[in-house]
């Protein structure tokens, strides 16, 4: 491919994008976010499903910008907690609170518990602005340390302990991370095909002049073959 295609991160998470960013480095695309663009209404994430809240944000992204997008949901899942937070896990402790007062909130709420046991999920969505879209997941589990510890990631990874490398997200690298936690995973799954992506986004992106809502768009599941 001559030139980049633009692949615009349906966040305004600095951190979460340097991951993305990382991933694909080695692929023909310019990776850009939220903030590279003027005001762009904020989309509520009322799905019911990290699925739904993804594919929400990577589609209005999408038709909003003209190029294609990508958006994840993701979140933690405590069993004794009932898979609370779940896909309220960015508002946990309310629209405006710090990832230190959500960690702090979901501490209180698992004091005394001796199930500790917890999954991060994550849902990717790749959607160009006909409305197609391809989906990827991945999982991690692990367990609430009893203290946050470490000063890397963002969201819950400073509580988010993973027995097998002894440390909670926040202690990891980027690359150490990368490599196990949900989000890694579903990229990584992303990554390993994404020079077909690039040509399915290629040949469904629609022409500067086609940019807008159409009714009836509806997520499609796409197989890569």
């Amino acid at each position: 491919m001559d030139n980049l295609i633009t692949l615009v991160i349906a966040t305004r998470n600095n951190g979460k994008t340097a991951e993305i960013a990382d991933l694909l480095k080695d692929h023909p695309v310019k990776i850009k976010n939220l903030t590279d663009f003027g005001p762009i209404p904020i989309i509520e994430e009322d799905g019911k499903t990290f699925d739904e809240n993804a594919y929400k944000k990577a589609a209005f992204a999408s038709r909003v910008l003209g190029f294609s997008a990508l958006a994840d949901d993701s979140g933690l899942l405590v069993e004794a907690l009932s898979g609370a937070p779940g896909v309220f896990s960015a508002r946990y402790s309310g629209e405006n609170a710090s990832d230190e007062m959500r960690c702090l909130k979901l501490l209180s709420e698992i004091k005394g518990k001796t199930n500790r046991k917890a999954v991060f999920e994550c849902v990717i969505s790749v959607a160009v602005p006909s409305g197609n879209a391809l989906t990827y997941q991945g999982r991690c589990e692990g367990v609430i340390a009893e203290a946050p510890s470490g000063i890397n990631g963002f969201g819950y990874d400073p509580i988010f302990y993973y027995p097998p490398f002894k440390k909670t997200f926040a202690e990891m690298s980027m690359e150490e991370k990368s490599s196990v936690s949900h989000r890694g995973k579903a990229l990584n799954e992303l990554k390993s095909e994404f020079d077909k992506v690039l040509v399915w986004i290629e040949q469904n992106m629609l022409k500067p002049d086609k940019f807008k809502v159409r009714p009836g768009c509806e997520k499609i599941d796409i197989e890569i073959l």
